[in-house]
């Protein structure tokens, strides 16, 4: 099983950027998806996560800024970034409990700066 994670870039302060993550391989089963960042110097954090029932849960930070979402039938996740902040520079992570063990991606370089 792999998570592959794209869509990371440069963006100005109030932006967007949309992240996805695929997962590929011998799946049974998805349950709960999610995306952590880890910025220079900090721990790694959650910053939103997804069950398979479709239920969220945001970080204080994003909230009413980001939106994660996922397609099931792509064994996708997605974290739409909008009004994005200069300390929402990271490098994001995916996360997924595939058939009960979790995977993570390779993470992908978000980077917030005029």
């Amino acid at each position: 099983v792999q998570l592959q994670a794209c869509g990371g870039g440069l963006v100005q302060p109030g932006g967007s950027l949309r992240l996805s993550c695929a997962a590929s391989g011998s799946i049974f089963s998805i349950n709960g998806m999610g995306w952590y960042r880890q910025a220079p110097g900090k721990q790694r954090e959650l910053v939103a996560s997804i069950t398979s029932g479709g239920s969220t849960n945001y970080a204080d930070s994003v909230k009413g800024r980001f939106t994660i979402s996922r397609d099931n039938g792509k064994n996708t996740v997605y974290l739409q970034m909008s009004s994005l902040k200069r300390e929402d520079t990271a490098v994001y992570y995916c996360s997924a409990l595939v058939n009960f063990n979790a995977y993570w991606g390779q993470g992908t370089l978000v980077t917030v700066s005029s």
